[in-house]
């Protein structure tokens, strides 16, 4: 009966941090001009822009049908799926129109690591919770 009861004990604190540790929510980006919704899409996370300071289009988008639409509803991180300790997928830069490797690592409750790397180049900010 103790075993049990040990087991389910263990079993509660995993499922406490599993819920502590999930990236979902909206996630204001470094600079503050900018809010990211992550949620599921399928079996993995996406990420994608809810609010922006200053409005804008998808300009940069290398398909010519997607430049005039809002940067609002831009989806910019990719199909984000489980990995060791993080979120691994791809990130759209709408700066610049190009998709990297990226990954999306929850540091603290309320903050978010996002990294993109080119090659074996990486860079990434730190995002806060909204």
């Amino acid at each position: 009966m103790r075993k049990s009861s040990l087991v389910c004990a263990a079993l509660a604190l995993g499922a406490g941090q599993a819920v502590a540790a999930d990236p979902t929510g909206d996630w204001v980006v470094a600079d503050k001009s900018a809010i990211i919704r992550v949620a599921p899409c399928g079996e993995a996370l996406c990420g994608t822009v809810a609010w922006t300071a200053k409005p804008g289009v998808d300009e940069n988008n290398p398909d010519p049908r997607k430049r005039g639409n809002s940067i609002v509803g831009t989806r910019i991180l990719i199909g984000m799926k489980p990995a060791a300790n993080r979120w691994e997928g791809s990130i759209y830069n709408p700066e610049n129109g190009k998709i990297y490797s990226g990954n999306i690592t929850l540091r603290q409750p309320d903050v978010l690591r996002v990294e993109g790397c080119l090659l074996v180049f990486c860079g990434g900010e730190n995002w806060t919770r909204r």
